[in-house]
C-alpha cells in the first residue's frame, strides 16, 4: 500500500509540473507579438541545417538549386544562405541534449531556416532517448502552424493542411511516466489560444485565395476534452468569416476519404491538431508520389522553418545509396520558403519547374537506387528546365 501510495504522489508532483508549465505557456500566447514584415528586411538570412542520414545530400542539392534561384540576390547581398552546425544525431548525444548550447540563438539569427530531416531516436536505438530535435525546435521557435499543400491536377486534388505543431500528444511526448512497471501515462494538451491561432490561420490563408471552403479534422466523439476544445474554438472562429463553408470530420473517416475518388477532390484547406495532421498528410503525400516528394512549412510570427516530411531513411546510407536519394520534397520546401519570405514568382516558377520534372516529363528518373539517376542529376535537371523561357507554356501543356 505504501508503494502505491508513493507512486500516486510522484505522478501528481509530476502532472503538476506540467500542469506550471503549460499554464505559463498560455500566458505568452496571450501576450501575443507582431508578425515579422519580410518586406522590411535588408539582409535576408536564410539558415541551413544539412540533417542526419539522407539529409545532407537531400539538403544539399536543395540549397544548390536554391542558390540558384537567388543568385542575383546573393550577389547583391540582400540575402545570405548560412550552414548551421551542430544538429546532427552525433552532436546531440554527445551534448544529451535536443538542442545543443548555442544552437537555438544561430537558428534564431535566421529570417527562414531549409532543414533536412533529423533522426528522432526512440527506445532501442543505440542513441540516448533524447526529446525530438524537430518538436524542441519548433516549440523554442514557436512555430505553430504545419503547413503541407499536396497538388495533383489530373487528379482534381488541391490540399493544404493546416496541422497544429506545438501542441497535442507531441508537445508533452517526452514528459509521459511510468506509475508503475506495469502502468505508464502519456498527455496530450489543448488550449483555446493554439487552437485559435491555427483555425485562424486556415480561415485567412482560404480567404486570401479564394478558396470556399475549410474543414477541421479531430476525434472530438471520443476524446471529447482535448479534441473537444479544439473543434468548439474552430467553430467559433468560423464564424467571423460567413463566406467560407465549415464542415467537421472525424479523423479515421477522413482517411477513408481521401481515397473516395467521389469525395476526395471537395477537400481544400484542412485544420487539424497535432498527431492527426502528421498522419493524414503523409498519407495524402502518397498521390503526389510519396512523402519524398512533399515539403512542408513551419509558421510562426517571428521566425519559419522548411523541412521534408519524411525521415532521415539511415537504411539508404547504410546500403551506400544516400546519393539517389530524391531531394523533391526539399525543394518543395524551397518552394514554400521562397514564397514565405516574399519572393512569390520565383517560388511559383520553382514548382513549376519541379511539376514538369517530376511528375510529367520526368527525363531524368529517381529510383533510389544504382538504376536511377542520383539527386545531383535531378538538381541539374530542375536548374536546366528553370532556364527554358517558355517555362510557364511548357507547364500549362500539362495541365
Amino acid at each position: 500500500m505504501t508503494e502505491r501510495r508513493e507512486a500516486i504522489e510522484r505522478a501528481k508532483a509530476h502532472f503538476e509540473k506540467l500542469l506550471a508549465e503549460q499554464m505559463d505557456r498560455v500566458e505568452e500566447m496571450k501576450a501575443g507579438g507582431d508578425w515579422i514584415d519580410y518586406s522590411t528586411i535588408d539582409k535576408m538570412v536564410i539558415g541551413v541545417v544539412g540533417g542526419d542520414g539522407i539529409g545532407p545530400f537531400i539538403t544539399a542539392e536543395a540549397k544548390r538549386v536554391l542558390e540558384y534561384v537567388l543568385r542575383d540576390e546573393i550577389d547583391s547581398g540582400k540575402v545570405e544562405i548560412r550552414d548551421v552546425a551542430g544538429l546532427s544525431i552525433e552532436e546531440r548525444a554527445k551534448a544529451m541534449k535536443a538542442l545543443p548550447d548555442g544552437v537555438i540563438d544561430e537558428l534564431k539569427g535566421c529570417h527562414a531556416i531549409l532543414k533536412g530531416p533529423l533522426t528522432t531516436p526512440k527506445k532501442g536505438d543505440p542513441w540516448p532517448n533524447l526529446e525530438s530535435a524537430n518538436v524542441a525546435m519548433r516549440r523554442e521557435l514557436d512555430l505553430f502552424a504545419n503547413v503541407r499543400p499536396v497538388k495533383v491536377p489530373k487528379e482534381g486534388i488541391d490540399w493544404v493542411f493546416f496541422r497544429e505543431n506545438t501542441e497535442g500528444a507531441y508537445i508533452l511526448g517526452s514528459k509521459g511516466f511510468n506509475l508503475t512497471e506495469d502502468i505508464a501515462f502519456d498527455f496530450t494538451v489543448t488550449t483555446t489560444q493554439g487552437a485559435e491561432r491555427i483555425v485562424r490561420l486556415a480561415f485567412d490563408h482560404a480567404k486570401k485565395n479564394g478558396i470556399d471552403r475549410v474543414t477541421a479534422v479531430t476525434k472530438a466523439n471520443v476524446i471529447k476534452t482535448s479534441d473537444g476544445k479544439f473543434l468548439e474554438v474552430a467553430r467559433e472562429v468560423a464564424k467571423g468569416y460567413p463566406e467560407i463553408e465549415f464542415d467537421e470530420w472525424f479523423i479515421d473517416i477522413m482517411a477513408a476519404k481521401l481515397v473516395d475518388p467521389k469525395r476526395r477532390t471537395q477537400f481544400r484547406v484542412v485544420v487539424l491538431p497535432n498527431l492527426y495532421g502528421d498522419i493524414i498528410t503523409d498519407e495524402a503525400a502518397e498521390f503526389q508520389g510519396g512523402v519524398g516528394t512533399a515539403g512542408s512549412a513551419n509558421i510562426g510570427k517571428r521566425h519559419a522553418m522548411f523541412e521534408a516530411i519524411h525521415g532521415s531513411a539511415p537504411r539508404m546510407v547504410d546500403e551506400g545509396r544516400a546519393q539517389y536519394a530524391d531531394p523533391s520534397s526539399m525543394m518543395r520546401a524551397s518552394v514554400l520558403l521562397l514564397g514565405h519570405i516574399g519572393f512569390a514568382e520565383e517560388a511559383r516558377r520553382l514548382e513549376m519547374a519541379l511539376d514538369i520534372c517530376s511528375q510529367h516529363e520526368k527525363k531524368v528518373v529517381l529510383t533510389g537506387r544504382a538504376d536511377g539517376a542520383t539527386g545531383g542529376e535531378f538538381a541539374d535537371y530542375v536548374m536546366d528546365t528553370l532556364t527554358d523561357p517558355d517555362l510557364e507554356a511548357r507547364w500549362k501543356g500539362y495541365q
